[in-house]
């Protein structure tokens, strides 16, 4: 009778073993770490209800010893909390992002890519290897210069990024009345063909020296042919997600979605396989490209303030460091619409704007400030226009002049325009 009796519980037991178990439930969406904070949490609160009342779910429990489990519990769920934080920091995977559904006139998805491992260096008996940083030296206004501009910290979730943050796909930013994927298509491709109706504005044909394969590409407006040509954010739209522009406005973002600085006409599969790769994870096949899409990488992120990774931020020195000379691209104006394609070679080569008989016969009051000798600097974008800088301008400061002028409208009557930045 007396053993039927100790083997027999309270119906109490039940229900606070039955809470136990909910507990550990709500926290198992977090892990096993999850799990045990919950579950523990629920102990303490019960062993401190046991601290005043003399008893607990599981039976009589005197004041000292509620107190060390209490105290016990609470330790654990430090512990546990303290586990899953470190667990999250080094993982770096965010589950349950969402990603729109590609379009044949839109870009490639941008998959996040995964940080590569650099390799350790090998082992000498000499002095250690020096850091690419350690041995950086650059002249003024070269992209390997402005490398060292660039902050370095860790890549941020990609939690909550949609497409849609960076507004509408292809507007029309410069308000030229076209959108900016045939803005791109007439700047980047040769014997540009457009649609007549269109007011010289719409792409129906065209050839691409692609740049990323270093092939011949044609192009041809369909939808079974249009996604051969994508246009490419050098700098991928999840990549600047994840490396500060969370933090920007709405309108930041569609500016930044739809500058010609970061768009590039390019073979739809390497866009593809690029996905949302950064300077550690792709670079493109042709290597005689990879200095200048490095470069424009770098004025892209220094433009916009964003951070690179450690990783980024070596791969950058490395590629940029077998061309230190290669210049910071600073702005590329897409050319205005041409009724019969004309449009685009007049931008190229009136830099940006069609030409005017009056620009050589003005003089125009001289640039106050400035570099002595040179307060209007002159220089070729990475897409080939000639663009020129004032004192007051973004990257008047770092651009290395190929050529002087003493006001802009000696600059205007060489053939160069005046950069947006």
């Amino acid at each position: 009778m007396t053993s039927s009796r100790r083997r027999s519980r309270r119906p109490s037991f039940w229900v606070g073993l039955v809470g136990l178990a909910v507990a550990a439930l709500l926290g198992v969406t977090s892990g096993l770490a999850g799990a045990v904070a919950f579950a523990a949490l629920y102990v303490a609160v019960c062993a401190l209800w046991a601290l005043v009342t003399r008893r607990a779910w599981w039976g009589p429990t005197s004041r000292p010893i509620a107190g060390v489990v209490a105290g016990a519990a609470l330790v654990l769920v430090v512990g546990a909390a303290l586990a899953d934080g470190a667990v999250r920091g080094e993982g770096g995977v965010e589950v349950g992002s969402h990603r729109p559904a590609p379009s044949a006139e839109d870009t490639a998805p941008e998959p996040v890519a995964p940080e590569p491992v650099a390799p350790s260096p090998a082992p000498s008996s000499a002095d250690p290897t020096p850091t690419p940083e350690e041995t950086l030296e650059a002249e003024p206004g070269t992209a390997l210069a402005a490398v060292a501009r660039l902050e370095v910290k860790g890549r941020a979730p990609r939690t909550g990024y949609e497409r849609e943050h960076f507004g509408q796909r292809w507007a029309d930013v410069d308000r030229n009345g076209c959108d900016q994927r045939n803005d791109v298509l007439r700047r980047d491709l040769n014997d540009v063909v457009v649609d007549d109706g269109t007011g010289g504005c719409v792409v129906r044909s065209g050839t691409l020296a692609e740049p990323y394969s270093g092939t011949v590409v044609a192009f041809e407006r369909g939808d079974d042919t249009s996604a051969l040509v994508q246009i490419d954010h050098v700098v991928a739209l999840a990549d600047a997600w994840q490396k500060g522009a969370q933090q920007w406005d709405a309108t930041t973002r569609e500016a930044f979605g739809n500058d010609p600085l970061n768009l590039l006409a390019v073979d739809g599969a390497l866009n593809t396989q690029k996905g949302a790769g950064d300077t550690a994870t792709w670079l493109p096949p042709n290597t005689a490209f990879r200095c200048e899409y490095v470069a424009r990488q770098v004025g892209v992120k220094v433009a916009y303030g964003l951070w690179v990774t450690q990783a980024e931020k070596d791969a950058m020195i490395r590629v940029l460091g077998e061309c230190p000379d290669e210049p910071l691209p600073t702005g590329d104006l897409v050319p205005p619409p041409g009724t019969d394609g004309t449009g685009a070679e007049a931008a190229r080569t009136s830099g940006g704007h069609p030409a005017q008989e009056s620009d050589a016969a003005v003089v125009g009051p001289e640039v106050g400030g400035g570099e002595p000798g040179c307060p209007v600097k002159g220089n070729h974008s990475s897409s080939g226009e000639l663009i020129y800088h004032v004192p007051s301008g973004r990257y008047y400061d770092v651009t290395k002049p190929e050529d002087c002028f003493q006001t802009e409208e000696e600059a205007r009557a060489a053939g160069y325009r005046r950069s947006k930045q």
